[in-house]
């Protein structure tokens, strides 16, 4: 578990103000949504719990479940952009990122400029699905 000065210190390197303010928004979002107490991980990333992963290949580690990393350019979150079967382009949970409001995706992170841009429920329960999916 991270302490809050930990937190405060990830958080305090974004320059700017409003982008700030969202990361410590979506810390209590993401306690909120999970139950649990974040963590800092490699990258400055802010992760709610962890899971151990392990490809056919025989590569395995151990990443968050869901986080966010508080960016120059958004805030990156991690763990809510699942798709089905790797390679898919199709990806879960569809209805609720149509429910979210302005973002933008990459290989499997949702990117956020603002939190004021998208539906806070929907991302709570973006987040609840992220964290509970195997």
């Amino acid at each position: 578990m991270a302490t809050e000065q930990e937190i405060e210190a990830v958080v305090g390197r974004v320059k700017v103000a409003r982008r700030r303010a969202d990361a410590v928004r979506l810390v209590e979002i993401m306690r909120e949504a999970t139950g649990v107490e974040p963590e800092i991980w490699p990258g400055n990333i802010i992760g709610f719990g962890s899971y151990h992963y392990r490809y056919e290949s025989g590569r395995e580690g151990d990443t968050v479940k869901v986080g966010f990393a508080p960016r120059a350019s958004a805030l990156t979150l991690y763990g809510l952009i699942r798709r089905y079967g790797y390679g898919s382009d199709e990806i879960e949970n569809r209805d609720l990122l149509e429910r979210l409001g302005t973002y933008t995706t990459g290989k499997g992170c949702l990117y956020i400029k603002y939190l004021d841009d998208v539906d806070t429920e929907a991302l709570k329960d973006l987040i609840r699905a992220g964290y509970e999916a195997d």
